[in-house]
């Protein structure tokens, strides 16, 4: 069982399927678009939409990093997505 320091630290990390389609919408990406960005397979990024597979940690660290670092802000209560404004 995973003490609550490591699950809190896998939590940040934490990506859903449902979160990666939507920030790629925002930033009118291709899942090929992400996969590159994250420097991940196609089928990694496809898979994982898709729901067949959890990735590792370091591909959803690498998925989130990548979308973040576009731009794209996610929440960690109700799964929000959301462009970062420009100030």
């Amino acid at each position: 069982m995973l003490d609550e320091k490591r699950c809190s630290r896998y939590a940040v990390i934490m990506i859903t399927p449902a979160q990666s389609r939507a920030a790629r919408a925002l930033l009118d990406w291709s899942q090929e678009d992400l996969a590159k960005a994250a420097h991940l397979g196609l089928s990694t990024i496809r898979d994982f939409e898709k729901g067949r597979r959890v990735p590792t940690h370091n591909n959803l660290r690498g998925i989130r990093l990548a979308l973040e670092e576009a731009g794209v802000e996610m929440g960690l209560e109700n799964s929000s997505v959301a462009l970062r404004s420009e100030r």
